[in-house]
């Protein structure tokens, strides 16, 4: 065999390695992609059927209640256009409040109810996260309240 062609086809097989070392890095990338979603884009079918997806907004006052098992939390999500009931079974971040920011990570049901596997905290009791924020000052919410003291660009 030439130099030529043995050279040829260590470059041919490198290729071929680096080409499936992308098409693995780039499958596992998109198997740990989490959308970001409001619930009026829920509410729109913006999301997906297939797949895990966080949805964000503000706990609707009066909206919190717990099965009998203890573990099991019903709540609404609302970014003040559009609200979607969550049901959640674990324990709550300590800093869950209604009418405060909340991120829940899961799947939206065939009943429109989305089920959520987790339930983000908040690092503060006046943080909400900057995705958050922003789909609701979109949507109109007044952010000169509590709700949002600390973010960039809103009143405190």
């Amino acid at each position: 065999m030439k130099n030529r062609t043995r050279r040829a086809i260590w470059i041919a097989a490198g290729l071929a390695g680096l080409g499936i070392a992308a098409t693995l890095v780039l499958n596992a990338f998109q198997s740990n992609l989490v959308f970001f979603l409001t619930p009026t884009q829920v509410v729109a079918h913006e999301a997906p059927h297939d797949r895990s997806f966080r949805i964000g907004g503000l706990v609707e006052e009066g909206s919190v209640a717990r099965d009998k098992d203890g573990l099991t939390v019903r709540f609404r999500v609302t970014d003040t256009a559009k609200t979607i009931p969550v049901v959640y079974v674990g324990i709550l971040p300590d800093l869950f409040r209604e009418g405060k920011g909340v991120v829940a990570q899961g799947r939206i049901g065939g009943d429109g109810v989305f089920k959520a596997t987790e339930v983000l905290a908040k690092h503060d009791e006046n943080y909400m996260p900057p995705e958050a924020a922003e789909a609701l000052k979109k949507a109109g919410h007044p952010m000169d309240k509590g709700a949002f003291a600390g973010q960039k660009g809103t009143k405190k």
